[in-house]
């Protein structure tokens, strides 16, 4: 998605994968990430080269076909990125081996919301549904490096809090993909959170400004 354009340049927005990797971050490492965020943002650049892993996962979990989608698609993703898809398949296969079973891939719905002033983008990966009713809404995690706490938060926070809008009866979940690991809201003070990511709604936009 592409931020508008006014006559003084694009006004600040973000997804949640945008924002949280900025909350992840320390220092002048914020700066130069939220300034490279917007020059891709209008340059209209950009590429998601995870769409097909995606893909085979919902697959794997839909069909219950134990990782033959995953191991698959290793061979048929373009060979610029299959050592990309060889890192991460191991560790979403044990993230397949870990779900309950029966579950059913649902649809999740983006949802638009406002952290203090800045518009954020939450978009789940996918929806999971059980049959006693229960639900998740899965974000999924490629880095290379494991989620960092305040970037995690973030993400579980945000999800939790527009849940009505993204997946009904359900709860966030964030998986760490390369590692199988699934992280799960714990403890989360509502008030204090929602103060902290308000302000570091606010540098970000000082920062896309300036």
């Amino acid at each position: 998605m592409t931020a508008p354009v006014t006559t003084t340049g694009s006004v600040p927005y973000a997804t949640l994968l945008s924002f949280t990797r900025y909350v992840g971050r320390t220092g002048p490492r914020k700066a130069s990430f939220v300034g490279g965020l917007r020059k891709q943002r209008e340059s209209g650049h950009g590429f998601n080269p995870h769409g097909q892993l995606v893909k085979a996962l919902k697959a794997d979990i839909q069909f219950r076909t134990g990782g033959t989608y995953l191991n698959a698609v290793v061979d048929q993703v373009n060979p610029r990125w299959k050592p990309l898809y060889e890192s991460v398949v191991p560790g979403a296969l044990r993230y397949l081996e870990s779900l309950e079973t029966p579950v059913e891939v649902t649809p999740t719905r983006d949802a638009l919301c406002m952290v203090g002033s800045l518009p954020v983008k939450i978009n789940p990966h996918f929806g999971l549904r059980y049959p006693d009713g229960r639900g998740e809404a899965v974000r999924l995690h490629f880095d290379e490096d494991p989620p960092q706490e305040e970037a995690a938060t973030a993400a579980l926070f945000l999800m939790s809090r527009h849940m009505d809008l993204v997946l009904p009866n359900a709860s966030p979940v964030l998986v760490d993909l390369r590692r199988g690991d699934v992280l799960r809201p714990s403890g989360l003070k509502a008030a204090e959170t929602e103060r902290w990511l308000a302000g570091e709604a606010a540098a970000f936009s000082a920062m896309w400004a300036s």
